[in-house]
């Protein structure tokens, strides 16, 4: 975490190079710190994906919960989209886990199974 001095002696805008990267100081379009941040969350994974049911926080309402799915952002997106269509309901990707609404926890483990993912059903 930088300091408030360095926070706010960096350079934000460039005549020259337009938008600037906060972290890396490069220019939006050649900043690499998403590419850098997905690394780091792959290299941490165990290679298991989890699957739970959760309620907590959602006044009783249920959600379906995924995490470790070891793909980059692009490919977790493209996920996201596929899981909620074959199961016909809503959900979002944050942080990294997928949510999917209601508990969809047998339809999701047989489907990432036939992509070839070592499933863990965890919780209650």
């Amino acid at each position: 975490m930088q300091s408030l001095r360095q926070q706010l002696s960096s350079l934000v805008y460039s005549t020259e190079q337009g938008q600037l990267c906060p972290n890396c100081q490069q220019p939006t379009a050649a900043c690499c710190c998403d590419t850098l941040a997905d690394q780091q969350r792959l290299n941490t994974l165990d290679g298991i994906i989890r699957i739970r049911r959760e309620t907590a926080g959602r006044k009783g309402k249920g959600v379906t919960s995924i995490q470790g799915v070891p793909l980059i952002k692009d490919d977790l997106k493209n996920l996201t989209a596929e899981l909620k269509k074959r199961c016909g309901t809503g959900g979002a990707l944050k942080d990294g886990t997928i949510e999917i609404q209601g508990d969809q926890r047998e339809v999701i483990k047989a489907l990432l199974e036939a992509k070839g993912f070592r499933v863990k059903l965890s919780g209650g």
